[in-house]
């Protein structure tokens, strides 16, 4: 077999020299770097070349077996593993496992606000160099510094030079003098002389220090490699220019390049890629950034199947029995992908692979004697502290693997990830399949002094929830800020909790009205109002999503208030994808009358997103309460939480109430999505908040009905509504240029509509009436109807409304001089024994 050095060796004449594998270990490449021009590129570390998983793993733990039998069993549980990044935090972590019973923590190049640095160093040949040291628990590094069997295990992928862990060492011993150093590295290719400089420090400090290494030998550079390495760099990249490839941000001659062009003007629209739900357990860091203990691990271990199926289910059959698939890890974020890589090869016949992108710039040669035959070049997406620029993804392109799943941490889920030209993008081009799965990142409370045990769990929020593990729609479509209650009974008769609700006994929000069945002949009436409407509803779509972008920028985080706002939102988000190539992120949060929005929801978006890119959404207004609610609730976490620039202005399909400035249209019309319940919103019930099952730091909980799914219609609302797209655009464009122009200011008609209404009828009780189609059906569906108002004259949009009045047995009164199609009015003086126990039975005025 061809070496994977043997290029770069011929032309500058760079010898690798050692132990028998050495070759089998070590790759070479060219990077364009003005301290050092080639990379020793390794095998098994799973960053630069894919490799399986179990192999990359192993090589790590094996280390790690090897460091415990040098240091004893007591030895072993008394010391602290530290990693490097970005390319050993994965191998490290292993090493920790190896070790059983080590805390870990790797060092970081992204700063946290709010988290103590514990130390920092440089790494001098590294195309980015600093590091620093972020632990949750301040004394970490510090703990066992006054015992001499209290070992610091740094662990790195290869040493050349040995300068970046005499840097580290000589920082912490600064800080906290130890008597015992093990330095670990796949392979140790010092000079003699720097081997000297290793012994000589030690003496200096006073401590041991012992090396581990699977692999030795020596690079022998010829006078004048690092010229020759640059002009060969420069040859190759003229000769055959990486058309992908903005240009490369570490060029000798200057300073970091621009992003790259905008991706909305050189590429097309993206696929989609299918999100997966892993379902990461709580309370375990994606990693080591600021420390993983064994209380972590053991957490971590028994939910490593689960995920692995998931992940399996996703990619189908085909590539899991035969294919080839690539679990692509994220920079710093090795380990999850890793773990889950092994786990995924015990559970599935395809060849499994990992690698991991990384920041690093090398020059790709498809030759094989070159390490780096293919790369990918695409813009940064966590928003890294040092500004944008490229990153990059080698030996994945023409590799032929029939599935990619890519694993990144909530940080790094940004919309730059998903843009045209995007990490995503690039690897559909690649694959037939894409998923994706997010890992929610870790940042630790700066209140704490310690890890958080499993007796004591973090308060770290869960990642949302996504179908087709909660709710029947796609994936990337929505994902949910709520809790899963699916197993909790919460239904209770319509007419139980109208009159526990009425006599203060109850809120609303504690319990769920039994799901309404529609019968045949309301479905034939959904289906007809569907194709009635279903232009009217894109027009008002392509009208709302189009203003919200002109007035809220291109990457506007769509936030839907669950449930009625949550189809509206996936139309918003499938509008922007279908017309702009933008795919936004979409999240359902909860808010209740009376209670407010889900605090712990908008901490979530706050950590994962910019609070002023948030609009909120909702499918309707009726007299604007939920409106003033959102307000008010917006106002009073920001007081609370300290955090700021949430605009609490909703965004609606329809504003026959006149409450928001933010509309598809003013008129109220039927929009089909409210004719039924959890049946075209996904599965999902309504929201709960109840204490006994929602905690301060839970999110509110809702039920997902998987025994509905024969009467599903959420993907056929959606697309027939979305197929109606291009008929409608040019309509949309013309009621959006006038709508800028105009004069959208809140009349609060509605609510003075209802005010009137409330007194005339003798209810004085605004939240009796609900007003608008919408509202008036949630009506007929939830509470126990009194009577219904009708617009006289109103047609098509009423003949649901007249078909659940007559089934219920509630008057219909034409009235006229009515701002809304219809109100429907809840009995105001309900009891089961005024009224008749089956609801049906009511008073007239």
């Amino acid at each position: 077999m061809v070496w994977s050095g043997s290029w770069v060796a011929e032309r500058l004449g760079v010898e690798l020299t050692g132990d028998g594998e050495l070759h089998e270990l070590l790759g070479l490449a060219l990077r364009r770097n003005p301290k050092r021009a080639h990379l020793l590129v390794s095998n098994v570390l799973g960053k630069h070349v894919p490799q399986r998983p179990s192999v990359v793993y192993g090589a790590g733990y094996a280390l790690g077996r090897r460091v415990h039998a040098l240091l004893g069993e007591a030895g072993s549980r008394r010391a602290v593993v530290l990693g490097y990044a970005e390319t050993a935090t994965g191998l490290g972590h292993a090493v920790a496992d190896g070790l059983g019973t080590a805390p870990y923590l790797h060092s970081t190049r992204r700063p946290v606000e709010g988290v103590a640095t514990a130390g920092g160093f440089e790494e001098s040949h590294s195309h980015a160099t600093s590091h620093l040291l972020l632990p949750e628990d301040p004394e970490l590094l510090a703990s066992g510094a006054d015992d001499p069997e209290a070992a610091l295990v740094l662990v790195d992928d290869e040493f050349s030079t040995g300068n970046t862990v005499l840097n580290t060492i000589r920082d912490l011993h600064a800080r906290h003098p130890r008597k015992r150093y093990v330095i670990v590295a796949l392979v140790d290719m010092r000079a003699p002389a720097d081997r000297e400089r290793f012994t000589a420090f030690a003496r200096e400090i006073g401590a041991r220090i012992d090396l581990v290494a699977r692999g030795t030998g020596t690079v022998a550079l010829p006078d004048g490699v690092l010229e020759k390495g640059r002009a060969l760099v420069a040859e190759r990249e003229a000769a055959a220019p990486d058309p992908s490839a903005a240009p490369d941000p570490l060029a000798a001659a200057g300073p970091a390049s621009a992003p790259a062009p905008t991706a909305e003007t050189h590429h097309p629209a993206p696929p989609a890629a299918t999100r997966v739900d892993l379902r990461w357990p709580a309370g375990v860091p994606d990693g080591g950034r600021h420390g993983f203990t064994p209380a972590h691990r053991a957490l971590l271990e028994p939910a490593l199947p689960a995920m692995a199926d998931r992940v399996a289910q996703a990619l189908g059959e085909g590539p899991c029995r035969g294919g080839r698939v690539l679990v692509l890890g994220f920079e710093e974020l090795m380990y999850a992908p890793l773990r889950l890589g092994t786990a995924l090869e015990e559970r599935v016949t395809a060849e499994v692979r990992y690698s991991t992108t990384t920041r690093s710039p090398v020059l790709a040669v498809d030759d094989p004697g070159y390490a780096i035959r293919t790369r990918l070049v695409f813009p940064a997406h966590d928003d890294p502290a040092d500004g944008p620029g490229e990153r990059y993804a080698y030996n994945v392109a023409g590799a032929g693997f029939d599935a990619v799943v890519l694993v990144v941490d909530s940080t790094a889920d940004t919309p730059a990830l998903h843009a045209p030209g995007g990490l995503l993008h690039q690897l559909a081009a690649h694959t037939p399949h894409v998923l994706l799965a997010v890992v929610p990142s870790y940042t630790p409370s700066s209140a704490r002094t310690t890890p958080p045990t499993p007796e004591e769990p973090s308060t770290m929020l869960p990642e949302p929830l996504r179908g087709p593990a909660f709710s029947s729609y796609a994936p990337d479509e929505v994902g949910w800020l709520l809790q899963d209650l699916s197993d909790t009974e919460l239904e209770a008769p319509t007419e139980e909790r109208e009159e526990a609700i009425q006599s203060g006994g109850a809120h609303y929000a504690e319990s769920l009205p039994v799901e309404y069945q529609p019968s045949a002949r309301y479905q034939e009436l959904f289906a007809s109002a569907l194709d009635l409407s279903a232009a009217r509803v894109a027009r008002a779509v392509g009208t709302v999503t189009e203003t919200v972008l002109a007035e809220r920028g291109r990457r506007p985080v769509l936030v839907s208030l669950a449930r009625a706002g949550t189809p509206v939102g996936v139309l918003m988000r499938r509008w922007a994808l279908h017309r702009h190539s933008l795919d936004l992120p979409h999240y359902a949060v909860s808010i209740v009358r009376g209670r407010g929005i889900d605090a712990n929801a908008l901490r979530w978006l706050a950590a994962h997103h910019n609070p002023a890119d948030v609009v909120f959404v909702d499918g309707w207004t009726g007299k604007g309460a939920i409106t003033r609610e959102l307000a008010a609730a917006i106002a009073e976490f920001e007081e609370a939480d300290g955090t700021e620039g949430f605009d609490p202005e909703i965004a609606v399909l329809a504003d026959p109430g006149g409450c928001v400035r933010t509309y598809g249209t003013r008129e109220d019309f039927l929009i089909p999505s409210a004719c039924l319940n959890s049946t075209v919103s996904g599965l999902i019930s309504r929201t709960v908040l109840r204490a006994d099952l929602v905690g301060p730091d839970d999110f509110h909980g809702a039920k997902f009905y998987r025994e509905l799914a024969g009467s599903d219609v959420s993907g056929h609302f959606l697309d027939t509504v979305a197929a109606r797209f291009d008929e409608v655009a040019a309509t949309v464009d013309a009621d959006v240029k006038e709508l800028l122009t105009a004069d959208r200011a809140p009349t609060w008609e509605g609510w003075a509509a209802v005010e009137r209404i409330s007194e005339e009828y003798g209810i004085h009780d605004v939240n009796l009436v609900k007003p608008g189609v919408g509202e008036t059906t949630r009506v007929l569906l939830r509470r126990v109807p009194w009577k219904i108002l009708a617009k006289r004259g109103a047609g098509a949009d009423l003949e649901h409304i007249r078909l659940l009045a007559e089934q219920r047995g509630v008057p219909v009164e034409e009235v006229d001089d009515l701002p809304y199609t219809c109100v429907g009015l809840i009995h105001p003086r309900y009891t089961r024994g005024a009224t008749g126990a089956d609801g049906k039975a009511v008073e007239s005025r």
